[in-house]
């Protein structure tokens, strides 16, 4: 089980493999001008990151469902080392879209992280577990924008890459001695039908279509806004630095409110709710992001509103689907994350573009059609979402202490905290129907045990003369009988 040491380093380990992800937003412009390229193309740069991640999903997080989780993740951190400093050292644009792509393919340790983080933890808190550790991913995009243009005003681009690469070094011996050592059955299964595994759990679990199907668009929609944001921000009127313009990532910082609390609320049975709301907040905030012109603040509060929704989305998603299969975690985040980063890869390649022939009014009507179409998607599939995947988690929370065995359904005090888990759900008759459940079940298991034990203690033998087996009528010779018959 995880302990909260444990499940802060996993946050803190998921931040920094996304920020290495993130690092490119703010500097596109000056990696643009360090290589003599347009700035409509800039893009590419986070492209080449979405196209690393997405191969790195398909290729190397399914792995984990196969192999230790612990090797696993901590020689995907080393690798990370060695692509980040090819970053910082890269001189030309073929070596620096290379060394993106590789960046963004080991970045997908943190999908490793959150799927281990949520095979380790009890299946009633398993969103919220999944809620911790994504709001660490929330706040390792912020400060990744922040340090990145502190660091490039002060020393150049390169410095951002290499410091990366020592953080995440520490990250990797720290990682090796707290994971956990998995002891995995040998099972062997071929490279290419792992792979193929993906389809088919996409094909069977209908919540993953459809979370993954959202996953896409949100993260469309939030790169829409973020990959092109730096060159309004920096040219005239504004014509802020680069410290400046990483700044504003800060103001998303309630985005890990909304991921720690979203996998709360799924757990409770209201992970449609919470996803109907957050989108129509990604909506609404396009309007206040449209008003840049006017005033910058109002940026502020857009950004404040669309990192609400989306993280309050994306952990929604999670909560949702890693409720099914749980012997195919891994690859069940896999086959959600391949859409989050398609749709990553889409808005930061087009926003670009659309912002050199349409400006920022271009941009905003790009992501506020992608928030429309969201929404309706959501809402015509609501019907579809299985039921077991948006029920209160207090079922799960009976299976858990099932699975604890006699010792743990015999002692009081787990049973009174499930009961309050469930009392928090506002669910009230099912914490008393559940509590009252392990109760019985508890007594039940403890009075067959004590029923056993005193049959084995009649029916022992003791047989009339030592060393003389019982004839074929005589097999058992009470102790009481036997000075009778001597």
């Amino acid at each position: 089980m995880l302990t909260r040491p444990v499940t802060l380093l996993f946050s803190v380990a998921s931040g920094l493999a996304v920020a290495n992800a993130y690092f490119a937003h703010p500097l596109l412009d000056v990696m643009a001008d360090d290589l003599g390229l347009t700035r409509a193309i800039a893009g590419l740069f986070v492209g080449a990151t979405q196209l690393g991640y997405a191969l790195g999903l398909i290729l190397l997080v399914p792995l984990g469902d196969f192999i230790d989780r612990r090797k696993l993740i901590v020689g995907q951190s080393l690798l990370s080392v060695l692509a980040l400093g090819c970053v910082g050292l890269s001189f030309t644009t073929v070596t620096l879209l290379a060394s993106m792509a590789a960046v963004g393919l080991l970045a997908v340790v943190m999908q490793a992280l959150v799927a281990y983080a949520a095979i380790l933890a009890r299946r009633a808190e398993r969103g919220q577990v999944v809620g911790v550790v994504t709001s660490g991913i929330v706040l390792g995009i912020l400060p990744a924008r922040t340090v990145a243009g502190i660091l490039t005003d002060l020393s150049g681009r390169r410095s951002v890459y290499l410091l990366s690469a020592v953080l995440t070094l520490v990250i990797a011996g720290l990682l090796y001695n707290a994971l956990p050592h998995e002891e995995r059955p040998k099972t062997r299964i071929a490279y290419p039908r792992l792979i193929g595994s993906l389809l088919t759990l996409f094909i069977e679990e209908p919540v993953l279509r459809i979370r993954a199907v959202i996953a896409m668009l949100i993260f469309a929609n939030i790169t829409t806004l973020l990959a092109p944001l730096v060159l309004p921000l920096t040219a005239p009127p504004f014509s802020l630095s680069h410290t400046q313009v990483g700044l504003f990532g800060l103001a998303g910082a309630t985005g890990a409110l909304g991921a720690a609390r979203a996998g709360r609320w799924a757990d409770q049975g209201h992970g449609q709710r919470t996803t109907g709301i957050a989108l129509i907040l990604m909506l609404v905030a396009w309007l206040p992001i449209s008003m840049l012109s006017h005033l910058i603040v109002w940026l502020i509060v857009g950004v404040f509103v669309i990192d609400f929704g989306l993280q309050a989305t994306h952990a929604t998603n999670q909560g949702m689907i890693y409720r099914e299969r749980p012997e195919a975690q891994n690859r069940l985040t896999a086959a959600y994350m391949i859409f989050y980063s398609i749709g990553s890869a889409i808005g930061s390649s087009t926003s670009t573009i659309v912002y050199a022939h349409a400006g920022w009014n271009g941009v905003c009507l790009m992501g506020a059609g992608i928030s429309a179409l969201t929404l309706a998607f959501w809402a015509l599939t609501l019907r579809a979402t299985p039921a077991a995947a948006t029920q209160n988690s207090c079922r799960g929370i009976v299976e858990d202490g099932l699975a604890g065995g006699d010792l743990y359904l015999q002692t009081p005090g787990p049973i009174r905290a499930l009961s309050t888990r469930c009392r928090a759900s506002n669910r009230l008759d099912l914490a008393r129907g559940y509590t009252v459940y392990l109760r019985r079940a508890a007594l039940s298991r403890l009075s067959a045990a004590r029923a056993v034990a005193s049959r084995k203690k009649q029916l022992s033998p003791a047989w009339s003369r030592a060393g003389e087996r019982p004839g074929e009528n005589d097999r058992f010779v009470p102790q009481t009988s036997r000075s009778a018959r001597s």
